[in-house]
């Protein structure tokens, strides 16, 4: 990110100030350390693919916001 704040600032800034909002975070770079990630954050390392995304959001989202099935590439 450019600036001087990080992914990590970033996201407890967001959990602060709209503690509603599902934090996500990815890295191939960086693994969070102790106090990186705020309380109900999540860490998803790179590389990932979409059965790992959808996952997460199967696991985490609301019954009623949750995706649906994966569709079959062709």
């Amino acid at each position: 990110m450019p600036g001087d704040m990080n992914g990590f600032a970033l996201a407890h800034h967001v959990a602060t100030h709209w503690p509603h909002i599902e934090i996500v975070i990815s890295s191939g770079r960086r693994k969070p350390e102790a106090g990186d990630m705020p309380e109900k954050a999540t860490f998803l390392s790179k590389p990932f693919n979409t059965r790992i995304v959808h996952d997460h959001l199967r696991e985490t989202l609301p019954n009623g916001k949750k995706p649906g099935p994966l569709k079959q590439a062709v």
